[in-house]
């Protein structure tokens, strides 16, 4: 039986096309038909019209054999594109990379994104630690160094409005799961100039954190180094203070003259 239309999180076809779009990404592999409709607010008609439309233009693929859709090789290049516009990565991936080797750590290179934790790049040493982060994948901004460290520096109105974003789950027995204890913590921070992830969103994983600040004072960016306590403990991780904030330093400096999009 056909489903009847619901709201859409867009205008008209676009954003319905959008919405099929976020559906067959959400689910991470290779989809059948039959799982978007079990979920979808469109008629069996329109849902596979959309697909096709989709498939068309190159936004989805279709596996005939296993008649699945999956993301189209042109969604990666336009996803590509605006991650080179967008992001500081590009500028920043040589310095992250001197960083990791010179600390011999996994370092990463964050984002704010919609008062979430946007990693754009991660370089590991050659005995990497497994993690939950990489590059492209989003986490809490409240339990994580850099997400720390970038909170810390925002203007009072603009963190006003990100601790509201967050859903101070407690992941670990160590996250900060309130926002008085946050708002503690980030004002630290603010006086020492590195935030410490202390095994608050995974255990057995600490870092150091430092924001990449514009001329103006404004996060722009936050590097971390990142390590496991079998390795290292939060003391130690000290000795990386001085190259972690230089090494923001620099890519403060460097991209002081590059034009991000608004």
């Amino acid at each position: 039986m056909n489903k009847q239309a619901g709201p859409t999180t867009g205008d008209g076809t676009v954003g319905k096309a959008l919405e099929v779009l976020d559906r067959v990404a959400a689910v991470g592999r290779p989809v059948r038909f039959s799982e978007l409709l079990a979920d979808s607010t469109h008629p069996k008609a329109t849902l596979y019209r959309l697909l096709q439309t989709l498939v068309s233009q190159g936004m989805l693929a279709y596996d005939d054999t296993a008649q699945t859709y999956s993301l189209g090789i042109r969604l990666v290049r336009l996803a590509h594109a605006a991650w080179r516009q967008s992001s500081i990565a590009p500028i920043a991936r040589p310095f992250v990379t001197t960083l990791s080797e010179a600390a011999g750590e996994t370092v990463h290179l964050a984002q704010l994104d919609s008062g979430q934790v946007l990693y754009v790049d991660k370089r590991n040493p050659l005995n990497a630690i497994d993690m939950y982060s990489q590059a492209g994948k989003v986490g809490p901004a409240y339990c994580t160094g850099v997400g720390k460290a970038l909170m810390a520096f925002l203007e009072p109105s603009e963190l006003d409005h990100v601790l509201r974003k967050q859903s101070f789950y407690a992941y670990t027995p160590a996250t900060l799961s309130t926002e008085a204890a946050l708002r503690a913590d980030l004002d630290q921070i603010r006086k020492e100039g590195v935030a410490f992830d202390r095994e608050e969103h995974e255990p057995g994983i600490i870092c150091i954190a430092a924001p990449i600040l514009n001329s103006k004072g404004r996060p722009i960016g936050a590097l971390s180094v990142t390590t496991s306590t079998q390795r290292k403990n939060l003391e130690q991780l000290l000795d990386v203070r001085p190259v972690l904030l230089d090494t923001a330093s620099k890519i403060a400096s460097a991209v002081e003259d590059w034009q991000f999009p608004v």
